[in-house]
């Protein structure tokens, strides 16, 4: 990319042209050649492990500022849909995404299917790859009594605006898990959900490759997107903001408690 040359007239009428101003090669400015897009930053690195990770290792994707919670975007699903066969043309409640073009109904409906998160993660330690296991990543309530063995994608993300991953159409809505996993929504604007396990212990000190296919837009909404590798006890995982509210829930009780007390030492009703 070149800048085209400028010129000034001296009092002469003479063309003077400074030395800055001759053509350049040095590309314009701009956040995308400078790395400074806020969704995605390249991580020059090796990642670390601080600490051994017992298997399994869960994969979390996290986004934030996305409200899934929002009640136009909540609603727009059709669970009949989901669960039965002949109620494929049921796509009045999925506005806008209920059929394609030419009228054609859209198995998934909905705005939280067209959203789908499809970026991808590939892990590798010292060159070997890791597997990583996608099975029972769904809440099993969730595969058996919303999603169908007999329903089937079809005219899924076929409409002029592509809003997210795709489906494999020989696949039954039961077991495209990421999907599932997706469709149960968030309360809050920052959340993870699941995308996959490593069923092997991860060991300190180890340098941990991730090659990441990003694929998923959060400009559109202003967000981020986070990779989280956790492990869980049987209590579950980490999880700060419980803690956090139940000690400041505590101490405005404990506050309340103390001034009661000082009220009723000092000013006594009889």
């Amino acid at each position: 990319m070149s800048s085209s040359l400028a010129s000034s007239s001296n009092l002469d009428g003479s063309d003077d042209t400074s030395p800055q101003q001759k053509q350049s090669k040095k590309p314009k400015y701009s956040r995308f050649t400078q790395q400074e897009l806020p969704a995605c930053k390249p991580l020059l690195t090796p990642g670390i492990i601080p600490k051994t990770m017992k298997s399994p290792v869960h994969i979390y994707y996290e986004l934030d500022n996305f409200y899934q919670n929002h009640r136009r975007y909540v609603k727009s699903r059709s669970d009949k849909q989901l669960l039965q066969p002949s109620k494929e043309a049921e796509t009045k409640v999925c506005a806008p995404e209920g059929n394609t073009p030419d009228g054609k109904p859209i198995v998934p409906c909905g705005l939280i299917a067209w959203s789908l998160f499809n970026d991808t993660y590939q892990f590798s330690i010292n060159s070997d790859s890791i597997q990583v296991n996608k099975k029972n990543i769904a809440w099993a309530s969730d595969r058996s009594h919303k999603f169908s063995k007999d329903v089937y994608p079809k005219n899924f993300q076929k409409g002029a605006l592509i809003g997210g991953g795709k489906l494999n159409e020989s696949i039954p809505l039961s077991e495209q898990e990421d999907l599932i996993v997706w469709m149960r929504t968030a309360a809050l604007p920052t959340f993870r959900k699941l995308y996959g396990r490593i069923e092997k212990d991860l060991n300190a000190n180890e340098e941990i490759t991730v090659v990441i296919e990003n694929n998923y837009n959060t400009y559109s909404f202003g967000g981020q997107k986070k990779l989280v590798l956790s492990t869980a006890t049987w209590i579950g995982g980490k999880n700060n903001f419980l803690g956090v509210a139940y000690l400041t829930v505590g101490g405005l009780c404990l506050s309340l408690v103390l001034a009661f007390i000082v009220l009723y030492l000092f000013k006594p009703r009889y």
